[in-house]
């Protein structure tokens, strides 16, 4: 059976895609976006662009008939500054995931899906002392409390998936993601998450010559960062673990986000740069901390271990180089 992955042409999907092919895997890769929108496009796979997810048991049911496992990344999503301003685009996502699982059949497919930090109640995130936050473990998501939009979605689809297993016996995975980076994703177009949004403005200041970035809130929230390939190796644990319920999939290495920036300031041998702390633009929770005692226990020990420097290392070269070519068009 071939194996589909929705949102292929996506940050995650695209990395998620050439993991599965690179392991003798035949992909059906699916996405909204024309082709030339595409993160990464693997020749390898069976494409499909401008193709909705949540028409396909209507658009080409045969498709499905050809699948075994579904990995579920298909959304309207971005970065904070993104999901408080969408939250009708991102809360619309749900549609899509409904028309899905009510497709698949019972033990012909076995779906992942990819959830979100963002599903858990915001009582928990409120401090940005490290000492005093708690880290997030899987039954703190009710009562819930969630992001509005984007994370409220993510939140009713695991009780979707919950229930399409319970009640009809479908075989589900759902992994709730934290902050995830690396290079191939959004890096200028409003979408873009704090890492490469960071790496974009360190970037633009050494090569404008203007030595001042704008950082959003104060820069004392906490958040952890884990690297794209962690993320696609723990999509592959938590397949592979039979675990039916979410997971925490993030990285245990928590900063500030002013000390991302020193880190990003470090990889790109650049030293003082001027702050300007833009308190008024979107900053989310105040703290976020991923507990991954469950992920370890279901895993056989593994989580995420690329570090923060390391991570950046790859990532910032990129973002340069995306940089240099915009300001030079």
């Amino acid at each position: 059976m071939k194996v589909m992955v929705t949102g292929a042409g996506g940050f995650i999907g695209g990395y998620l895609v050439r993991r599965l092919l690179a392991e003798g895997e035949e992909v059906v890769a699916v996405d909204i976006k024309p082709k030339e929108d595409w993160w990464q496009w693997h020749v390898d796979a069976h494409n499909y662009e401008c193709f909705d997810v949540g028409n396909m048991p209507h658009m080409l049911p045969v498709l499905l008939e050809t699948v075994g496992d579904v990995y579920h990344l298909a959304e309207n999503m971005g970065g904070i500054g993104f999901i408080e301003t969408h939250r009708v685009d991102c809360l619309s996502s749900v549609t899509t995931s409904v028309a899905l699982l009510n497709a698949l059949q019972p033990g012909q497919h076995r779906i992942f899906f990819s959830s979100s930090a963002c599903a858990y109640s915001q009582v928990f995130q409120s401090q940005a002392n490290a000492a005093l936050l708690t880290p997030l473990k899987e039954n703190m998501a009710w009562p819930a409390l969630p992001e509005e939009g984007y994370g409220l979605q993510k939140l009713y689809v695991e009780k979707l998936c919950q229930w399409h297993r319970e009640e009809r016996g479908l075989s589900v995975r759902v992994a709730r993601f934290h902050n995830s980076y690396g290079p191939h994703g959004s890096w200028n177009d409003g979408r873009e998450k704090a890492p490469a949004a960071l790496c974009r403005k360190v970037a633009t200041a050494i090569i404008t010559g203007n030595r001042e970035i704008e950082v959003w809130g104060t820069g004392e929230q906490l958040r952890s960062f884990m690297f794209i390939t962690d993320n696609i190796r723990g999509i592959d644990h938590i397949m592979s673990s039979g675990y039916p319920d979410p997971v925490n999939l993030g990285s245990s290495e928590l900063v500030t986000v002013d000390e991302l920036v020193d880190i990003i300031e470090q990889v790109s041998e650049i030293t003082q740069l001027k702050r300007v702390y833009n308190f008024g633009a979107a900053q989310g929770v105040m703290g976020r901390s991923s507990d991954n005692k469950l992920l370890r226990r279901v895993t056989g020990g593994w989580e995420p271990d690329i570090s923060l420097v390391d991570g950046i290392t790859s990532l910032y070269p990129w973002i340069y180089d995306q940089v240099k070519k915009a300001l030079h068009e």
